[in-house]
């Protein structure tokens, strides 16, 4: 190897050590900024911001899902993605190169945002700040995944009426979307609202 490769590598290293505190604990959120290193193919090395809905997009790698996830998790994907495009699985290395702006005029303040929740059976459930006119398919993009023991036929998206205290329930397929099911009346997503994704039953 080479001393430039040695530098190259070292600085690299360098640069996932500094990281590994903030990819244990952060889940990255739409309007972050990541850095993101390939080792064997320098020229794909680049900084991406990601998208209201989530994803990112990456030469080679195409639109990836990184909303909900650790900076470890979309180093796994990533590599993934590009495993077609090497001999061998590249090495990848993210970090959040700068945190969502939060200044007045940057972003939408907290008070144009709406609070949501998802529970249950993914990768990264808890409280989701969403735009307006966000739907349920791009509240999930920021959950990290569904995990293995998820009932994705039988999603539950729970609303409260504030005037009455009536729940309205509204299941959703998500199987069969990601069959190419075509939406109708998909729910746009209301201040409070909670979506569920509840475990499989055993022969489900």
């Amino acid at each position: 190897m080479t001393r430039l490769a040695i530098t190259l590598a070292g600085a690299l290293l360098a640069l996932v050590w500094a990281n590994t505190a903030l990819a244990q604990n952060y889940t990255i959120q739409p309007g972050d900024q990541l850095s993101i290193e390939v080792l064997e193919d320098p020229e794909l090395n680049r900084a991406v911001l990601v998208t209201p809905d989530g994803r990112i997009s990456f030469p080679l790698a195409g639109s990836v899902q990184v909303g909900g996830r650790t900076t470890t998790q979309v180093e796994r994907a990533l590599r993934s993605a590009l495993a077609a495009s090497f001999a061998n699985p590249p090495t990848v290395f993210v970090a959040v190169g700068a945190l969502a702006p939060s200044t007045p005029g940057a972003a939408l303040e907290a008070d144009d945002t709406l609070l949501v929740y998802i529970v249950g059976e993914v990768q990264a459930p808890g409280p989701k700040s969403v735009l307006p006119g966000t739907t349920v398919l791009q509240l999930l993009s920021q959950s990290g995944g569904f995990t293995p023991f998820a009932a994705v036929k039988r999603l539950q998206l729970r609303r409260n009426n504030p005037a009455t205290g009536d729940q309205q329930l509204t299941i959703i397929d998500f199987r069969a979307i990601s069959r190419g099911a075509v939406i109708r009346n998909e729910p746009i997503l209301q201040d409070g609202d909670v979506l569920v994704v509840p475990e499989r039953r055993l022969f489900e």
